[in-house]
């Protein structure tokens, strides 16, 4: 396994419409793989593969046990994930992103999803998820459209972040 470099905004990788995968191979399995240790030590609690600049509609997961050191992983790979459902009604959360370092904002979003997709097997799957779950599902998804947490924003607080953004970026190079 090995960790991969997350793209940070405003990188335009980010905004790339990422690729269906064709099939789940051996190489898809170790990249899944790959991107789950990335993702836990960024720390994160979700990874889409655009993020470390893979166009491939992949995406991990593991929200169980934040926050709670005794809890047991319960990782998620989802390859080709598809919301077949949304509810009427909202959530909001603080969101962050591992694209967006240091900066979270509220996000209003469906309270529950249903989402179909692959897992790393091939299989084809489903689950229903509410709370802190749909909030990270939605959220991955949008990364596999070129969709950033702060585009759910009004312009000027996107704007103002990504500045910071930039302004870090200039500062480290």
């Amino acid at each position: 396994m090995a960790l991969l470099p997350i793209l940070t905004a405003p990188d335009p990788r980010l905004k790339t419409i990422s690729e269906p995968v064709e099939a789940v191979t051996d190489e898809i399995r170790s990249f899944v793989d790959d991107m789950f240790e990335t993702m836990y030590d960024a720390p994160g609690i979700g990874l889409a593969a655009i993020q470390v600049g893979v166009e491939k509609r992949i995406l991990v997961m593991d929200v169980v046990g934040k926050g709670q050191e005794d809890s047991e992983p319960q990782p998620i790979a989802m390859i080709n994930p598809e919301i077949t459902w949304v509810s009427d009604d909202d959530a909001v959360y603080e969101e962050g992103c591992l694209s967006v370092p240091q900066h979270y904002a509220d996000v209003v979003r469906p309270a529950e999803v249903k989402v179909s997709y692959l897992d790393t097997d091939g299989k084809s799957q489903e689950i229903h998820a509410g709370g802190l779950l749909a909030t990270c599902v939605q959220h991955e998804l949008d990364h596999l459209d070129g969709i950033l947490f702060v585009d759910h924003l009004s312009a000027l607080k996107r704007n103002m972040i990504l500045r910071k953004l930039l302004k870090q970026k200039k500062q480290a190079s």
